[in-house]
């Protein structure tokens, strides 16, 4: 253990994060000779949290890098799929499927399971509040309230989510993209003054930072927001962070300071919103007239995705414990309307509702243990999620 309460990357590797009953399996089946069984696994989830109709792939980089040197296969849905719990059918869709050994991979279950399960959560939440943006930024402002050793994979899940920005230095870097973030209330306090703090902002910061002024330290947001524009050449938004004492109906105070701003010529200065938000009240912000959101808690404290990873043959034979369905199993989807479907022959395409002949999703990732497919940059992924939320609904 290091300096702080973490896992370090080594223990993580070797499967000491694991639960303890995988180690006593591996010791079960060393003394029995059944350690080297072929096995094939699954990665599943019957169903999504708040009856999400859809969730974003997410942290299965991390499980392949786990993986990486063991004598398995590896095939998976590619990291950013926008995938359903289950077919039209009702079958659960597989999003990975682990072949070989079982003790390959026995004490590595937990912490893969972790990596998907909190990473999918978190990209799925940044999808949702990107898609109820329709098209505006939203910022990833999650880091302050988790673990700061979880800061980089917070920002990487909801930068592949959809969110145009992170703000944590390490996430950001992460991502290969530069820190995103206005100011605190802090600076206005120790400054002592809003317009000194707007005007320092303005000369000291870097002129490639854009200009975001908080607007809500001291006075009424709509005053503040007069003052920062009178004072910060190249003004791009005000942001509101009212605290929950004081924010009444968000969506009026929102309209209030997008009028007086146009009332006294800032019509080019936006309004950003930051706060407490999650998808449903940024849909109601952008109505009102706020052009970005930063999203924190809702994000990085995001529903878990309830992963499991079940053996589905052993031996070369099918076998699933109860409410499981035994069996090697190919992923296919529709190329237009997203739509997936599972059977047991990869050799003959099932033909989607829409008409179009399915694709096979998977994609081998590893075998035995050698790495096929390059890693993705995070741009990359976040792309491919873009161009699927572009498809289907909230």
């Amino acid at each position: 253990m290091g300096k702080f309460f973490s896992a370090e990357h080594d223990d993580i590797h070797k499967g000491l994060t694991t639960d303890v009953y995988f180690q006593r399996t591996e010791a079960i089946l060393k003394a029995k000779g059944l350690l080297d069984t072929d096995t094939r696994s699954e990665f599943t989830v019957a169903t999504l949290p708040d009856a999400w109709p859809w969730a974003v792939l997410c942290g299965t980089e991390e499980v392949v890098r786990i993986l990486e040197g063991r004598n398995v296969d590896l095939y998976a849905l590619p990291e950013g799929t926008v995938f359903t719990s289950r077919t039209k059918k009702g079958i659960k869709l597989p999003v990975g499927t682990i072949d070989g050994a079982y003790g390959e991979y026995c004490s590595l279950e937990t912490p893969a399971l972790g990596f998907m399960c909190y990473a999918s959560g978190v990209a799925t939440m940044s999808a949702r509040c990107k898609k109820a943006a329709g098209g505006l930024p939203v910022i990833s402002f999650g880091v302050r309230r988790m673990h700061p050793a979880m800061a980089p994979v917070i920002d990487r899940s909801s930068y592949i989510g959809g969110c145009d920005g992170v703000s944590s230095l390490k996430g950001a870097e992460l991502v290969g993209r530069p820190a995103s973030g206005t100011m605190p209330h802090a600076l206005v306090i120790m400054m002592g003054d809003q317009r000194e703090a707007f005007k320092a902002y303005g000369e000291i910061i870097d002129p490639t930072v854009p200009r975001v002024a908080l607007t809500d330290t001291f006075f009424d947001e709509k005053i503040e927001a007069l003052m920062a524009a009178e004072e910060m050449p190249g003004l791009r938004s005000v942001r509101l962070d009212t605290p929950g004492s004081r924010r009444g109906n968000m969506t009026d105070i929102v309209r209030e300071v997008r009028w007086e701003l146009d009332l006294h010529g800032y019509k080019d200065v936006g309004v950003f919103v930051s706060g407490g938000l999650d998808e449903s009240k940024v849909k109601e912000l952008v109505a009102a007239g706020a052009n970005g959101f930063g999203v924190g808690t809702s994000i990085s404290n995001a529903p878990t995705i309830d992963f499991a990873m079940d053996i589905v043959e052993k031996g070369g034979k099918p076998i699933a414990k109860r409410g499981k369905f035994a069996g090697r199993k190919y992923v296919f989807r529709c190329p237009e309307c997203l739509e997936f479907e599972v059977t047991l022959d990869r050799n003959h395409p099932p033909v989607c509702s829409c008409g179009k002949e399915m694709r096979w999703a998977e994609v081998k990732v590893i075998e035995k243990g050698r790495r096929l497919v390059p890693e993705e940059p995070a741009e990359e992924i976040r792309r491919r999620v873009l161009r699927q939320l572009d498809k289907i609904d909230l």
